[in-house]
């Protein structure tokens, strides 16, 4: 599937022992805590295991799921937690109610009623953060989701969507059919862990009047941790298009069993390079700008350096790239356009404040302050060696690892998926890049269970068009996976901009890791 990441499915199983099997498997592993093991995600009949294959071989993994076995759940976990009931207060007042009676035979208020008295159990988390998706619908009120998704649903909607029903946690974009809607808060940044549901959870709903709904709880905190924030270190003036804070990958919290991706800087290489220039980790956090840079004024004393291709001023008068930038109190920087690629990055000696705990990272604002860790203490650094990094140029190559589902297509097809050009179409951002070029063909439905994802994943759609997912990227998706890029390969993800076209070569699980011990991403 790809370096660092396995995939484990019961095939003889039915789907409710699959998926009770892989809940019981995945938190038997994360109590287990083996070095080297990142996350267990389980799906509707599957488990997505991601590890560092640098700390934990694919034989050491595949003997610890054999030592904890595949057994069902059972009513405690591994770690002897008896699974909980949590009951949902809903006014079924929702958009989609009277169609989707009128679609069953039945009134709205006895869609309602069958809705709440049914039993819940939580399958998996996916699609964003904290949205789970529960089974147990009655199979007279199962309904289609919406050909054209809405752009926005309102936080705490209920919904249906094909045989599931569930809550969306927070506003976002969504295609289920809304039946009601909740005041109780699904996800809480600050909490352990951040989603109110877990795998294995039963649900219930109880109808309420909508003026009979309890005032949402606040939240506890912002997910950024218990350590006291430092003072202020720059004022945004200007934001740009896309300009957020962004350090490492989330993995090794093992938060995608929360619908929580990765998240982190897409372009890992460029954001440790502006870090080496002012002494940071290589993976501290700092600004991460899509496309077009941001103006900013300095609060306090600070190094700083850019990572990438960028153009920027101090007071007016241009600054050197790959240069270590002294600023004071009082000075204002400008950053102008990415020349090459789609983002850049700016490293402030100490780092930022790491951002919250689950993507995607607001956009910062105008007036926005950020703040350096409490305690950080800014020291210039050295250039990283080895010069200047090579940026590709034409054609990006990404090497990858075919997928699950590279079966569902037909040979010629998997070989034309290689062979091609795919041209980054302009509908490309954090979550993923659309591709354009001549749709593949599917063998059978353009649907599978939904099933976990990594960032590097490449999902084909019924449009047959490709989608390589990004580190905000959904934890499950339900589209084929014809490949993916290899370990490596992904910081190159953040140098296709749109109209860049890229080439994809298929290698061997060895070639992937030899790759990933030398860090060498692949240019053409």
């Amino acid at each position: 599937m790809r370096d660092g990441v396995a995939l484990l499915d019961l095939p003889e199983a039915s789907d409710e022992e699959a998926n009770r099997a892989c809940v019981a498997l995945a938190a038997r592993l994360r109590g287990r805590r083996t070095l080297g093991l990142r996350d267990a995600v389980p799906g509707a009949r599957s488990l997505l295991i991601v590890f560092d294959p640098l700390r934990l071989s694919s034989e050491v993994l595949r003997a610890t799921v054999d030592a904890v076995g595949t057994a069902p759940e059972k009513e405690a976990d591994a770690g002897g937690e008896a699974r909980r009931v949590l009951v949902v207060p809903v006014a079924y007042d929702g958009s989609d109610l009277d169609e989707l009676a009128r679609a069953a035979g039945i009134s709205p208020a006895e869609l309602a009623r069958r809705h709440a008295g049914g039993e819940y159990r939580v399958a998996f988390l996916g699609f964003a953060p904290g949205f789970a998706y529960l089974t147990g619908l009655a199979p007279e009120l199962h309904a289609p989701r919406l050909r054209v998704p809405r752009t926005r649903v309102t936080a705490g909607s209920v919904a249906i969507g094909g045989p599931y029903t569930g809550v969306y946690p927070d506003a976002s974009p969504g295609g289920w059919r809304l039946v009601g809607r909740t005041s109780l808060r699904l996800l809480d940044p600050a909490a352990e862990p951040p989603a109110l549901l877990r795998a294995g959870d039963r649900v219930r709903f109880a109808s309420v009047r909508a003026e009979d709904l309890p005032r949402p709880a606040l939240p506890r905190g912002d997910g950024r941790g218990k350590e006291p924030r430092g003072a202020p270190v720059l004022r945004v003036l200007s934001p740009g298009l896309a300009v957020t804070v962004q350090g490492g990958p989330r993995a090794s919290e093992g938060l995608g069993s929360s619908g929580i991706p990765p998240g982190g800087a897409i372009d890992p290489v460029s954001l440790a390079r502006a870090n080496a220039l002012v002494g940071n980790s290589p993976d501290a956090a700092g600004l991460e700008m899509g496309l077009v840079g941001c103006e900013i004024e300095i609060l306090e004393d600070a190094v700083l350096a850019l990572g990438g291709e960028l153009d920027a001023e101090r007071n007016g008068r241009p600054t050197p790239p790959e240069t270590a930038i002294p600023v004071a109190a009082g000075d204002r920087i400008r950053i102008g356009r990415v020349r090459r690629g789609v983002w850049g990055y700016l490293a402030v000696s100490g780092g930022l404040e790491p951002p919250a705990r689950f993507a995607p990272q607001p956009r910062l604002s105008a007036g926005d302050l950020v703040s350096r860790p409490a305690g950080s203490a800014p020291e210039g650094g050295a250039a990283p060696s080895g010069g200047r990094e090579a940026q590709p140029e034409g054609a990006i190559r990404l090497r990858v690892l075919t997928g699950p589902e590279a079966d569902t297509f037909a040979a010629s097809e998997l070989q034309r998926f290689l062979g091609s050009d795919w041209r980054v179409s302009t509908e490309c951002d954090r979550r993923g890049l659309r591709l354009e070029g001549a749709p593949l063909a599917h063998l059978a439905a353009p649907e599978i269970p939904p099933s976990g994802t990594v960032p590097g994943m490449i999902q084909v759609p019924g449009g047959g068009l490709p989608i390589v997912l990004g580190p905000d990227g959904p934890v499950t998706g339900g589209y084929p996976r014809i490949a993916t890029v290899i370990g490596a390969d992904l910081p190159l993800l953040g140098r296709a901009a749109p109209g860049v076209v890229l080439r994809f070569a298929a290698v061997t699980m060895q070639e992937a890791l030899r790759a990933r011990s030398s860090s060498s991403p692949g240019v053409s």
